[in-house]
């Protein structure tokens, strides 16, 4: 199987990893420094370090596709509990949005993952 076309669907999850970046450690500050700061190892340092070979070029340690999808679905939620937790109703409503079209969006993708040998990620 082909790898998808993914320019419109990294946009959309770049833009929500964004919000759960901000929004995570920011809603954990007023309870914990330590777990703010502990999210974001969890929020950008998880994704940096384990990825499935063929999704990036560069791989410090290779996981299986579904991983790669649990990471993706963690930022989401992430987003999600941070602006229904902090944000005015306004802005919880859209960034459920932006996790509802990113979750769309990233289908093709997901199926492409799943579809990887699993020698692929050893």
């Amino acid at each position: 199987m082909e790898r998808p076309d993914d320019r419109l669907p990294s946009a959309f999850r770049f833009s929500t990893e964004l919000v759960a970046w901000v929004g995570v450690p920011w809603a954990l500050a007023g309870h914990s420094w330590v777990l703010a700061v502990l999210s974001l190892v969890v929020l950008i340092g998880l994704p940096t370090v384990f990825a499935t070979p063929g999704d990036k070029e560069k791989v410090m340690v290779p996981v299986p596709g579904w991983a790669t999808i649990l990471l993706v679905l963690l930022q989401v939620a992430g987003a999600l509990v941070a602006a229904w937790w902090i944000m005015p109703l306004w802005a919880a409503f859209l960034v459920s949005v932006l996790a509802a079209v990113t979750l769309v969006t990233e289908r093709p993708r997901w199926k492409w993952l799943l579809s990887l040998p699993p020698r692929a990620a050893t």
